[in-house]
C-alpha cells in the first residue's frame, strides 16, 4: 500500500512516500481503507522528536484520524454486509469492545460492517497503525460512523478535533446550558468544532479568530460574537460583550501567548481548558487566586472511559444534527511535508487534510 513513513525524527522532509505491508486487524480491531488523513499540530512536534508524551519506534507511518470505509474484522467478531439497520453482526468474545459510539456496551459487535462509511480517532485506540496510509487499523472502539451528508475530507477532521473539543468542553470544563464561553483560536480544526458543540449545548458562544475569513466563519457556525485577537483592544471588547462580567468558561488554543489574556476576562470561579500550548511563559499565579479560577489540562490519552462513552454520544448526535468539520485544505498523501509546514503556520482556518 502507499503509505508515508518516518526512518528519523526531523523537519517535514523526514516525511516521505514508501510502499509498506497492509496492515492486518486482530481481535476487537478493524481495517479501514482510507479516502482521507487527517493532520494534526501535534504530529508534527511528534515527527521532529520532540514530544515529551512519548515518541514511536522507528520507522514508523504517523497520523491518527482519517475516514473511509471498513475494509476488514479481526476474527472476533462475526461480521456481515451492513443491511441498513445499524446492528452488523455479534461479537463471539465477551470481552468485545464496545458499539462505536455507544462504548461500555459489551457483548455486541460494532454497529458497522464492511464497507461502512467511517471516520477513525486514533487517539482513542490502544493500537493504530498509522493514517497517512491506504488502510489503517485500530480498536473498534475508535471507529466510529460517518454521515452520509458528509465528506471523506471532512471526516478526517473529526476524530483528534471532535473528542478534544468535547472533552474540553464538557468533561474538563464542566460547561453548562446558560453560561458564556470564550474559545480563544476558534477557527482552527478544535475551535471550529467547539464553537459549534458549545452553541449546541444552549452556552453562548465567544471567539476569537486572527482576520475576515476566520471571523466570518465564527458568526456562520454560530457565535454570538467574533473578535479579531490581532486587535489591540479585543480584551477589552470581549469584556464590554459580557458587561463587564467576564466568561465563564475559556478554551485555549495557545497558553504559552493567552494564558494571562485568558485570566483577565475570566468570571470569577471561571475554568480555563488548555488545549494547545507551544512554549513556557512567567506570570502571577496571584491572578489565579483573585478569581478563584481554575485551569485545567486537556490530553485525550488520559480520558477515562466514562469520559470517552460522555464525548461518544456527544459527538455522534451532534454530527447527527448539523455539526461538521471545516476543512481548509486537502493535499495529495504524496504532500505530506508541505501539509506539516502549513498545519503550523497557517492553521488558523479550519482543517488539514491529506487525500488518498
Amino acid at each position: 500500500m502507499r503509505a508515508i513513513l518516518v526512518e528519523q525524527f526531523g523537519g517535514p522532509e523526514v516525511l516521505r512516500p514508501a510502499d509498506a505491508n497492509v496492515p492486518e486487524p486482530c481481535a476487537g480491531e478493524l481495517r479501514i481503507k482510507l479516502h482521507a488523513a487527517g493532520v494534526n499540530p501535534v504530529e508534527t512536534y511528534i515527527r521532529s522528536g520532540n514530544y515529551a508524551a512519548g515518541l514511536p519506534a522507528l520507522p514508523y507511518i504517523p497520523g491518527a484520524d482519517g475516514a473511509g470505509v471498513v475494509d476488514a474484522i479481526g476474527d472476533d467478531f462475526n461480521a456481515i454486509k451492513s443491511n441498513g439497520d445499524g446492528l452488523t453482526g455479534v461479537s463471539t468474545s465477551p470481552d468485545a469492545p464496545g458499539i462505536p459510539g455507544m462504548p461500555g456496551f459489551p457483548g455486541f459487535a460494532p454497529r458497522l460492517g464492511i464497507g461502512d462509511r467511517v471516520f477513525v480517532a486514533g487517539a482513542l485506540s490502544s493500537r493504530v497503525t498509522g493514517t497517512y496510509a491506504e488502510y489503517v487499523v485500530c480498536d473498534a472502539k475508535a471507529v466510529f460512523p460517518l454521515p452520509a451528508r458528509m465528506s471523506f475530507e471532512q471526516g478526517a477532521g473529526l476524530g483528534t478535533p471532535g473528542f478534544t473539543a468535547c472533552q474540553a468542553l464538557f468533561r474538563r470544563a464542566r460547561l453548562s446550558p446558560g453560561e458564556s464561553v470564550l474559545i480563544h483560536g476558534a477557527s482552527g480544526g478544535v475551535g471550529s468544532l467547539a464553537v459549534q458543540l458549545a452553541k449546541r449545548h444552549g452556552a453562548v458562544v465567544y471567539g476569537t479568530a486572527g482576520g475576515d475569513r476566520g471571523l466570518a466563519l465564527l458568526k456562520e457556525l454560530g457565535a454570538a460574537r467574533a473578535f479579531n485577537h490581532n486587535d489591540k483592544n479585543y480584551i477589552a471588547d470581549i469584556l464590554a460583550a459580557t458587561g463587564n462580567r467576564g466568561v465563564d468558561v475559556v478554551i485555549e488554543m495557545l497558553a504559552n501567548v493567552n494564558l494571562e489574556k485568558d485570566l483577565s476576562v475570566l468570571a470569577e470561579r471561571g475554568r480555563i481548558a488548555i488545549v494547545g500550548n507551544r512554549g513556557v511563559l512567567d506570570f502571577n499565579p496571584r491572578l489565579i487566586m483573585l478569581k478563584d479560577a481554575e485551569i485545567l489540562g486537556v490530553m485525550l490519552k488520559n480520558m477515562r472511559q466514562d469520559e470517552l462513552t460522555a464525548n461518544s454520544h456527544t459527538l455522534i448526535a451532534a454530527l447527527d444534527i448539523g455539526v461538521r468539520a471545516v476543512v481548509a485544505a486537502a493535499y495529495p498523501l504524496e504532500q505530506a511535508a508541505a501539509a506539516h509546514t502549513d498545519v503550523i503556520e497557517k492553521s488558523s482556518y479550519g482543517k488539514i487534510v491529506l487525500t488518498i
